[in-house]
């Protein structure tokens, strides 16, 4: 009698994936998810499978160094507060350093804006056999430029080329780059934090009660938190267009930072454990040379 094959562990993690996962098959509503869910799990819970999937990772990320054949680009994208900087430490926390890479983008410098708006990200795209994070992206380019038009207007595109479809035409490039990295060998996934509006206001004042904390609030942020409305208009836009079948987006609820955790990292494992990663085979030829190593070894410092 044979035995029942054991469920794959995209299997197993998926109900924590596919409810957030999005590859533009399906209508998007940004208001129908829910900020607040747990997926039925509890924080001791969810700090099991946390922990498990940092084990995995680190697993996974020593075979995709190994392998040196794929490369991995995880994109964060969310509001102020949203808990990108600590589930970027939390999730990869225990991982070899040397096989990631964080990337912050700020406001462009002048350089930067000599060049298209996907230059700066293009140059820090990870190497095959690297896990690359990008801590805001190229999506900040029809995002705060969307909301802000005066940023637009710095940026030193000839005027004809700014019509009313230049966000249209974003949408089609970065799609279009997104494609042409996934299929050079990029697995890419992206997240949107969605946190609630007042689940923000809570962590702008911890971060004013707590001294370690102050240096992360300015008077940016609350003028930003203004245009709330408007943010969530083009994010959902912006998931809208750009959501593909090798670009997924997850719309991470976001308020309970252990249950944000939970998804990311269970999205990140589930992807890896697909691309079926092996240490490298050793051929003849370096079995027969390891021969001769092991023999120089055990036959030094004899007598």
């Amino acid at each position: 009698m044979s035995k029942k094959s054991s469920p794959s562990l995209s299997a197993e993690l998926k109900p924590f994936v596919a409810p957030f996962r999005f590859d533009g098959s399906d209508k998007f509503h940004l208001k129908s998810h829910k900020t607040d869910e747990k997926g039925g799990l509890d924080k001791e819970k969810a700090e099991k499978i946390l922990e498990a999937n940092r084990k995995r990772l680190n697993e996974f990320q020593e075979k995709l160094y190994a392998q040196d054949r794929w490369s991995v680009l995880l994109i964060f994208q969310g509001m102020d507060a949203s808990g990108k900087d600590s589930a970027i430490k939390s999730i990869f926390e225990g991982v070899n350093p040397q096989g990631c890479d964080v990337h912050s983008f700020k406001q462009p410098t002048s350089h930067e804006l000599d060049h298209d708006f996907l230059w700066r990200s293009t140059i820090a795209l990870p190497q095959r056999g690297r896990i690359g994070i990008f801590n805001r992206s190229y999506y900040e380019e029809c995002l705060v430029t969307r909301v802000h038009p005066e940023i637009l207007a710095k940026e030193k595109i000839p005027p004809r080329l700014i019509t009313k479809n230049i966000w249209q035409e974003r949408f089609e490039d970065i799609s279009a780059f997104e494609r042409y990295l996934a299929r050079n060998g990029t697995v890419i996934l992206k997240f949107f934090l969605n946190v609630s509006k007042q689940e923000q206001r809570e962590r702008f004042l911890e971060r004013l009660d707590e001294p370690s904390k102050n240096w992360k609030f300015s008077m940016g942020d609350i003028t930003e938190r203004a245009l709330w409305t408007r943010y969530m208009a083009v994010y959902q836009d912006i998931v809208r267009h750009t959501s593909t079948a090798l670009a997924p987006w997850h719309v991470v609820p976001a308020d309970h930072k252990w249950f944000a955790r939970v998804v990311i990292g269970s999205a990140i494992v589930g992807a890896l454990e697909k691309l079926d990663l092996k240490f490298p085979r050793a051929d003849k030829a370096s079995l027969e040379e390891f021969k001769q190593v092991r023999k120089a070894l055990l036959s030094q410092d004899k007598g």
